[in-house]
């Protein structure tokens, strides 16, 4: 919806007559919120001023490439799995809107959280000997208790004495931090019983209510299995025949494939669950310091943007100005664009051209039956502040219709009918149109010989419509349109009809 005031006002224009104009205003979010918009990048809901939400940059999101496993964002309602060949077997998880990166996050309240499965070919889709990986997830815990369980992958092989052994990968809380347990889960470790598990423990405290990233990466190239937080290592062994860089490496070996447990006792939120086939390394979404140390880029470094659908006006309307309620802090920046015509329809992404306009600038020939905005917010350069729009308000004036005439009249002949009327006595009228057809209120005429209803009958009052079929009642309107553009067309008048005949002479 978009809201509409109205103030009228009067000024001259041209010659000896003054047209009536309105002038009006659209107001785009606010309590109207932002149903106007055609398309988003990049861009999610805030909280602007006065509660209403607002347009901000989207929180960073990952994108899929060709090394990602899976991707599991929540962004869509149907499936929370956005990339990678896995099914969603079982899911307790609730979507939220407060997230860190992209616009939804999943909620675990410790109830079974979500499970899912692999097909052929996928890495915990798969049994032998696999490559790297890295399981790479954002979370925000309400109280991290002991024994909280972020992650479980339970499977069995058989090893090398043809026995039965189990296998398990898990993430959960150990004292306020993260521990991930592996057992048999390398192909050399096998054959050394009291060095088939090993743990990896967090040194830093995952703090409640508070967003943290966290990575298993393996590297199959060096043996290196290391835990990271917010980038930095927590903890790390080499995965070889020596437990040293030199030593030969230990593959990762996966029995019978089975189902990646997520969440099932836990009590918090979750994003961007992902499973990479590489060891990790420094993202997009990250930059490093002078000093390496790796840090979150809050906001999409390469801004966001949206345009809003194009929004009908009347023919001849004129945008005035913008208007915005917004934030724009330091080193941030919002830049706004305009466009204009008369039907849409064969528009494109460069056509009309965009008209780039400031905020309370006096806008010139910007005219037309619909409206287009298109807004780009910039963050600043660390990526961690974002502008932010609560509303925006395109003023524009558009021509008041003509009145129609208030006298109408229609006289009946051999084939034809004769319709009079008198001058509208609206000053802006320019000419008028004459509706016609055999049903009251229904002007769809088509057999005169003068054209199709409506007819351009010109600035005259009076009309003779022929090629009527005689016996057959047909009934008549007449509206004025404005003198500037023919168009703007006013409301009709009262309603006439006549009946022509044979025997009826002019």
């Amino acid at each position: 919806m978009n809201c509409i005031r109205k103030k009228e006002l009067f000024i001259g224009i041209f010659y000896l007559f003054s047209l009536s104009l309105f002038a009006k205003e659209i107001v785009i979010g606010g309590k109207e919120g932002w149903p106007l918009l055609q398309e988003s990048t990049n861009i999610t809901n805030g909280k602007g001023r006065y509660g209403y939400d607002c347009i901000q940059i989207a929180a960073n999101s990952y994108s899929y490439d060709e090394d990602t496993d899976f991707l599991i964002d929540f962004e869509n309602s149907e499936n929370p799995i956005s990339n990678g060949k896995y099914t969603v077997t079982k899911n307790n998880l609730k979507r939220v809107d407060n997230t860190i990166k992209g616009k939804i996050a999943g909620l675990s309240r410790n109830m079974g959280g979500m499970n899912i499965r692999g097909e052929k070919g996928t890495y915990f889709g798969s049994e032998g000997l696999m490559g790297s990986f890295s399981i790479d997830f954002w979370l925000c815990p309400s109280i991290s208790e002991n024994g909280e369980t972020i992650i479980k992958w339970e499977s069995s092989r058989i090893d090398s004495d043809n026995a039965f052994i189990y296998q398990i990968l898990s993430c959960y809380f150990n004292s306020g931090h993260l521990e991930w347990t592996l057992s048999n889960m390398f192909d050399i470790y096998y054959d050394n019983k009291n060095n088939s598990e090993i743990k990896l423990s967090g040194f830093n405290v995952v703090v409640p209510d508070k967003w943290s990233n966290h990575v298993l990466s393996f590297d199959a190239e060096t043996g290196l299995l290391e835990y990271l937080m917010d980038g930095i290592v927590q903890d790390l062994v080499y995965v070889t025949s020596n437990n040293k860089e030199e030593g030969e490496v230990s593959l990762v070996s996966l029995g019978t494939p089975s189902e990646m447990e997520f969440c099932s006792e836990y009590t918090g939120k979750i994003d961007d669950i992902r499973v990479l086939r590489r060891p990790f390394g420094v993202p997009d979404y990250q930059s490093a310091d002078n000093a390496g140390k790796i840090s979150p880029i809050t906001y999409v470094s390469s801004g966001g943007s949206f345009r809003t659908e194009p929004i009908r006006v009347s023919v001849g309307s004129v945008l005035n100005s913008i208007k915005a309620e917004m934030k724009v802090p330091p080193q941030t920046e919002i830049c706004y664009y305009v466009r204009s015509g008369d039907n849409y329809f064969n528009w494109t992404d460069s056509y009309p051209e965009w008209k780039p306009v400031s905020v309370g600038e006096k806008l010139s020939n910007i005219t037309g039956i619909y409206f287009q905005l298109y807004a780009e917010l910039l963050p600043d350069g660390d990526g961690n502040v974002t502008p932010s729009i609560t509303s925006i308000s395109m003023d524009y004036t558009e021509l008041n219709p003509p009145l129609p005439p208030f006298t109408v009249s229609a006289k009946a002949g051999n084939g034809s009918v004769v319709v009079s009327w008198n001058y509208s006595v609206d000053e802006t009228s320019g000419g008028y149109y004459l509706y016609y057809g055999n049903r009251p209120g229904e002007y769809l005429g088509r057999i005169a010989v003068e054209g199709e209803s409506p007819i351009d009958v010109g600035n005259s009052t009076s009309f003779t419509v022929t090629g009527l079929e005689n016996g057959k009642i047909y009934y008549f309107a007449i509206a004025a349109y404005s003198l500037l553009d023919n168009r703007i067309v006013g409301k009709l008048s009262k309603e006439v009809y006549a009946r022509p005949f044979s025997y009826l002479k002019k």
